[in-house]
């Protein structure tokens, strides 16, 4: 087999198996959705996972800084009292994405 077959059939393969990873999800989807621990952790994980991603980042980003987590907290409980007091999620996040954007870059 010559380079430019090789290159041409690794290309299709790769090609297909990315059809079929992105496929999958479609295919089991009716299965799925009948499924009660399925059901179960989409109603437990969303949160789950945000408070994971949201200590991961706390502590990632406060180390960079030297240990300080103030702009963190900060942010962090101007975004849970806004939701509490609103309940407007896209609200939250911008405000608190703000105030945290300020407090590093100007303080």
């Amino acid at each position: 087999m010559n380079d430019n077959a090789y290159i041409a059939l690794t290309i299709i393969v790769m090609g297909g198996v990315t059809f079929a990873i992105r496929a999958l999800p479609f295919l089991g989807a009716r299965w799925l959705d009948k499924h009660p621990q399925i059901k179960r952790l989409g109603a437990f994980l969303p949160l789950s996972i945000m408070v994971l991603l949201t200590g991961h980042t706390l502590l990632d980003i406060g180390r960079s800084y030297g240990g300080n987590y103030t702009a963190e907290g900060i942010a962090i409980a101007v975004v849970i009292a806004l939701q509490w007091w609103q309940r407007k999620a896209l609200l939250s996040i911008g405000v608190g994405t703000l105030i945290y954007l300020v407090m590093r870059n100007v303080a």
